[in-house]
């Protein structure tokens, strides 16, 4: 297991708004790539070295950064859209080869990565996440080379940090590679059947729910409309949780078939979305984050909507027992009838609009207590709502975290980190942490913070390392000495995040840890 904590900066974001090319992808290696590449002459894979590997569009990109500033590589910014578009759609990665490894990509912060596989804990987690390795597919030579690659380009790398202790180059190329090859093949079956399969036109209307952390759930309506083969032009229309409007406009590219790349203006700011669309395109979900603060960004779901009635999701997710509570329904064509099941009164519709239908409704004190099923007319989310009788205890998401330091007049800027309260109730047995525990979805929490441990609270962390704010957002201390802490060191440090929900009369708190460290010198497209 290894946590990735941090995913870098601002994103050179794969290109948009280009005009049809008169030239195609091999024309442009062959223009461009053959002074070290060289021809195969076999169709299959015509281009040594780079016709033996498959990536996502932002692998191909980070290639040609590479080749752009090692190799000395000069390529219009044309030729390079038109060629990561052709490489990412001809050697690029199935749905299924991505599954579990979008996160690097959707650029989500503070991530624990789960069963990362021995070998690559032991050779490449040093330097990058598992995802990195995961989100690329190599011949068994082409993996073989990369470790030479790594030698050649970085000749300490045994003397890194974990190497050390071990041959790491001979691990590498006998063990790693070899495990590599095999756990990420070039050829598989799940591209073959991918690249022979149909590709989903995207175009239409979409009903979206998500979340931005400065303003919270939101639902909305994005109109698409083709421009040209896989690009898109993007109208969003909707509504914030507290009812304020939020509308923007954009371009979006389709890579691969299913990977949506879109950079949109909603209310002024430039937005990123990284979505993946379902093989039948009749779903897109993954992040959408600020430009220049990708830590400021958060899930979104999007569902095809056109002129069918579609409902896309429900905030809050729980409505206790005995106590009355305002739904907001994501969707599009909804109809008005609500439904949450025996016990769950719906007393009034409060609001009806193109992206969202806001009702209230009123849970009896007998409700029975479980996940309920929501229907709005023929369209059912299935244990959408949650019926209980008190929070039992709240987990604090993300459990581990990093913000880094920045800003006071240096070029880095400060990376906050972002907090979110989740609720449970005390299942049948009536015991909190056990399997049996109801997840109520997120609730309101209020912040503090605390120092760590003792040596945080020895070296006043607390006042120095930052602040959070009631939206569950810490801003960091500033860049550089400061002569006030003891040897005048910088503002890092070692806090305890505490969120507070309250339940009638009671309060409930969960604890997560953060560290504010120092600034992330080194920006990748994959971390």
């Amino acid at each position: 297991m290894k946590r990735v904590l941090r995913f870098g900066g601002a994103v050179a974001f794969l290109g948009f708004a280009s005009a049809a090319s008169a030239i195609d992808g091999p024309q442009i290696i062959k223009e461009n790539c053959l002074l070290c590449h060289s021809e195969t002459g076999q169709a299959e894979a015509p281009f040594t070295r780079i016709s033996q590997q498959r990536k996502t569009p932002e692998g191909w990109q980070m290639t040609i950064n590479r080749m752009k500033s090692q190799r000395g590589l000069h390529i219009s910014p044309e030729h390079e859209r038109v060629l990561i578009k052709y490489l990412a759609d001809n050697q690029g990665l199935a749905p299924s080869e991505t599954a579990g490894l979008r996160y690097v990509l959707e650029r989500e912060p503070n991530v624990v990565e789960q069963d990362v596989p021995e070998h690559v804990a032991g050779t490449c987690t040093g330097c990058h996440s598992s995802a990195r390795s995961g989100l690329q597919r190599r011949t068994q030579d082409e993996w073989e080379k990369l470790v030479h690659f790594h030698m050649g380009q970085v000749p300490s790398i045994e003397f890194l940090a974990g190497h050390r202790d071990r041959p790491w180059f001979q691990i590498a190329v006998d063990e790693t590679s070899v495990k590599l090859g095999e756990g990420y093949p070039f050829k598989s079956k799940a591209w073959d059947d991918w690249k022979a399969a149909p590709k989903a036109d995207l175009k239409g209307d979409w009903a979206m729910s998500g979340f931005m952390p400065d303003k919270g759930e939101f639902t909305a309506t994005m109109s698409v409309m083709p421009s040209q083969k896989d690009e898109y032009v993007v109208l969003i229309n909707g509504h914030y949780a507290d009812g304020s409007k939020l509308s923007g406009s954009g371009s979006a590219k389709v890579f691969t078939g299913y990977e949506w790349r879109a950079a949109v203006v909603i209310d002024g700011r430039n937005v990123r979305q990284v979505f993946a669309a379902s093989e039948d395109g009749k779903q897109l979900s993954g992040r959408a984050y600020l430009k220049n603060d990708d830590v400021m960004g958060g899930s979104v779901t999007a569902v095809k909507a056109d002129k069918a009635a579609t409902l896309v999701s429900v905030s809050p997710a729980s409505v206790k027992q005995g106590a009355t509570q305002t739904l907001v329904i994501a969707g599009a064509n909804l109809s008005d009838k609500v439904s949450l099941g025996a016990g769950v009164k719906v007393e009034k519709v409060l609001s009806q609009s193109a992206d969202r239908l806001v009702v209230q409704v009123k849970a009896a004190a007998n409700a029975a207590m479980g996940q309920r099923d929501l229907k709005v007319g023929d369209q059912t989310l299935a244990g959408a709502v949650a019926v209980y009788d008190s929070v039992a205890r709240v987990e604090i998401t993300p459990s581990e975290s990093i913000a880094r330091i920045g800003g006071n007049g240096g070029p880095i800027p400060k990376q906050k980190a972002i907090y979110r309260a989740v609720g449970y109730a005390a299942g049948a047995d009536g015991k909190a942490g056990t399997e049996d525990d109801l997840s109520l979805g997120y609730l309101p929490a209020s912040w503090t913070l605390k120092a760590f441990d003792e040596m945080a609270e020895h070296d006043n962390d607390l006042k120095y390392a930052g602040s959070i704010d009631a939206k569950g957002i810490f801003t960091p201390g500033d860049a550089g000495l400061n002569p006030e802490r003891k040897m005048s060191t910088n503002n890092v440090g070692n806090l305890a995040v505490v969120g507070t929900v309250k339940d009638g009369a009671d309060a409930v708190s969960g604890q997560a840890h953060l560290m504010v460290t120092v600034q992330d010198f080194v920006k990748e497209l994959i971390q």
